[in-house]
């Protein structure tokens, strides 16, 4: 049997196989490799200033001659300026306090502090004279720029609503996508004109949902019902997840974590090792990393955020402080510090391999379990 969807139609793929888009990991060479093993590779664009993402996608295109994506972030309160605020002191008349912390933990663990430019480059965001800051209205409107006027095959909205460039997207054939978590979130882009939906549960790493992957698939599934492909996201690491998928009702899956551990990934070869390393148990979800809830590695720093007693800052605020201790525990090869995002899935991954390796492997794993599957029912 083959594995294909209607997702393979929609998207010009040979299998419903998606990158998660991966900030800073999902680089031109990772996202071409996936598309040249015939799944949909995404470039994890959320970071790049609107130059970089330029030269992002004319590299992709230079790599691969097959569909790709792009994946960047909408997040509605940033976007409207209607990030909401506590009473008493503004994010900015705050900030020293998070600053101290990020400065006293350095000390203690004799971490250098990185400088400006080296912050800009382990975050992705190259430091550009006269580009808007990083993770503000202005940077995510200047990104959509580029997306629209590159006329990309595929783009990902990661977080929040693409609604407002659906017209010129899709006038330049370009298919949409929006990660959810929530039936409701499923509801919003629908009605937008979104082409699929990923479905992406708590499982999963990165920015993720309060509600469990098996529980959001098939909610999301018959709340869009039928009307575009609902594809499944969330701690799936092998065929057998992406089986699974699709008796939920889903029609792909978006993996990331198992593209992680690749030599194509744009991540440090410790953040790999820990990759490998790790279990089923070793991330925690936190709300250090952007302010937003995501799901990381368990470290140091997460152990001591969590003590700090410290509420989180509203992006862009919060990544103004833990960049620096991630890019300085980066610097150092401090795999107890910055050992990265990665979803639930991680104790799946056995070693570091090739993309194409790790697609072709987890297709035909899926290819098999679905072709078994009729062993369950029947006859005696």
């Amino acid at each position: 049997m083959s594995l294909r969807t209607r997702v393979c139609d929609i998207l010009g793929i040979e299998h419903p196989i998606l990158l998660a888009g991966m900030g800073g990991a999902s680089v031109p060479k990772l996202a071409a490799a996936v598309s040249n093993a015939g799944g949909l590779g995404v470039l994890g664009a959320a970071g790049c200033s609107p130059n970089e993402l330029k030269r992002w996608i004319d590299e992709t295109r230079s790599l691969t001659k097959r569909p790709f994506g792009v994946d960047t972030l909408l997040p509605a309160s940033v976007r409207r300026g209607t990030v909401k605020q506590s009473a008493g002191p503004s994010p900015v008349e705050r900030l020293p306090e998070y600053q101290k912390f990020a400065e006293d933990f350095m000390a203690r663990e004799g971490l250098r502090k990185a400088t400006r430019e080296e912050i800009a480059r382990e975050a992705g965001v190259p430091v550009e004279r006269g580009g808007p800051p990083p993770l503000t209205k202005e940077f995510f409107e200047a990104q959509m720029e580029v997306i629209c006027n590159e006329g990309v095959p595929v783009y990902a909205a990661g977080l929040g609503n693409p609604g407002p460039w659906m017209e010129r997207l899709h006038a330049n054939g370009t298919k949409v996508l929006a990660v959810v978590g929530a039936v409701r979130h499923a509801r919003q882009v629908l009605e937008s004109g979104i082409d699929l939906i990923v479905a992406q549960g708590h499982d999963g790493g990165g920015h993720n949902s309060p509600i469990g992957t098996m529980a959001l698939i098939p909610q999301v599934v018959d709340a869009v019902g039928g009307r575009v492909p609902v594809i499944g996201a969330g701690g799936i690491g092998d065929g057998r997840g992406v089986a699974a998928a699709l008796m939920l009702g889903a029609e792909g899956a978006w993996l990331g974590t198992a593209f992680l551990a690749t030599d194509e990934a744009g991540i440090a070869p410790h953040q790999k090792q820990a990759l490998v390393d790790g279990d089923e148990e070793a991330t925690v979800v936190s709300r250090y990393l952007t302010g937003k809830p995501a799901r990381m590695l368990r470290s140091k720093l997460t152990r001591a955020w969590e003590e700090s007693g410290l509420d989180p800052l509203p992006m862009p605020f919060m990544s103004m402080v833990s960049m620096a201790i991630v890019a300085a525990g980066t610097i150092a090869g401090r795999q107890d510090i910055s050992p990265g995002i990665g979803g639930q899935g991680l104790g799946l991954i056995r070693e570091v391999r090739p993309a194409a390796e790790v697609l072709e492997s987890i297709v035909r794993e899926a290819e098999g379990v679905l072709a078994a599957a009729s062993r369950f029912v029947g006859g005696r």
